[in-house]
């Protein structure tokens, strides 16, 4: 895997579904955090609850989930292992409001066992595009 990968470009406004562009490149090592639009709500620490827009896609592939079509974010407690550990370390440090791209290798997502009933295969590199909605409480 070569340094020059590059992260998918992102289309679309916060809190709205975005569309994915991936680039040739293979995904790059390692969970890579973009943010695509900083807010300025609070900071995001570990243990709060928060609500999230997402959309999940397996790198170039199919989206498997996304909160946006429901109509309504997921709320959950950041930083203490009920989600995965990309975003768990992935949306701590980050503001109310932001906007991110995350890049989540399998080793911080679904690992070598993946979901298979939603498409995602083990090793597969995981893209989520997450709005940070508000913190909870």
């Amino acid at each position: 895997m070569s340094e020059s990968s590059e992260m998918p470009t992102v289309t679309g406004a916060f809190g709205q579904k975005p569309t994915l562009t991936f680039p040739d490149d293979d995904a790059p090592a390692g969970l890579q955090v973009t943010v695509l639009h900083e807010g300025d709500g609070e900071l995001v620490e570990a243990g709060d609850s928060v609500a999230v827009h997402y959309l999940g896609q397996v790198w170039d592939g199919q989206v498997f989930d996304n909160s946006y079509d429901r109509g309504q974010p997921l709320t959950f407690q950041v930083g203490v292992g009920m989600v995965i550990r990309g975003w768990d370390e992935g949306l701590t440090d980050q503001r109310v409001g932001s906007r991110l791209l995350l890049s989540i290798p399998s080793e911080y997502g679904y690992g070598d066992r993946g979901v298979p009933q939603a498409g995602i295969k083990g090793g597969d590199t995981l893209v989520f595009v997450s709005d940070i909605m508000g913190k909870l409480g």
